[in-house]
């Protein structure tokens, strides 16, 4: 695959574990989201993106990058152009859409599971093994 050989986009901004943040989250680059944010979580720009929503975070809102790793919760729709990766303690209530998809067990998604390139291609999935380390 080809974004495993990517380099990332520097991680620039964090919403730290304890902030709440009411409103639209517009960012380029890379952001880590620990905290809770109410509204929708954008990257914005032509560049690749990087968006981590780690274990304790909570997002109220749409979610919108290139590369997109989940290990919290989101209440609303995620949308990657890249890679979605839902990680075991990932909790998603809403329609997903991914270019790519890596799902470990023990996430749960309620929602309805698109390919972004439309139908009748090939879905392009990946399994996480329960024994990865």
């Amino acid at each position: 695959m080809w974004f495993k050989f990517r380099k990332q986009p520097p991680i620039r901004s964090l919403v730290g574990e304890g902030t709440v943040v009411q409103g639209e989250l517009r960012f380029t680059d890379g952001l880590r989201i620990d905290g809770e944010v109410q509204g929708d979580v954008v990257a914005v720009g032509d560049r690749p993106t990087l968006l981590v929503i780690s274990e304790n975070a909570r997002i109220m809102g749409k979610v919108i990058a290139g590369h997109v790793i989940i290990n919290g919760q989101v209440m609303g729709p995620v949308e990657s152009a890249e890679l979605l990766e839902i990680q075991p303690k990932a909790r998603i209530h809403g329609e997903v859409r991914y270019e790519t998809l890596e799902m470990h067990q023990g996430a749960t998604i309620e929602g309805e599971l698109r390919r972004r390139s439309g139908e009748g291609a090939k879905p392009a999935l990946m399994l996480a093994a329960a024994n990865d380390a």
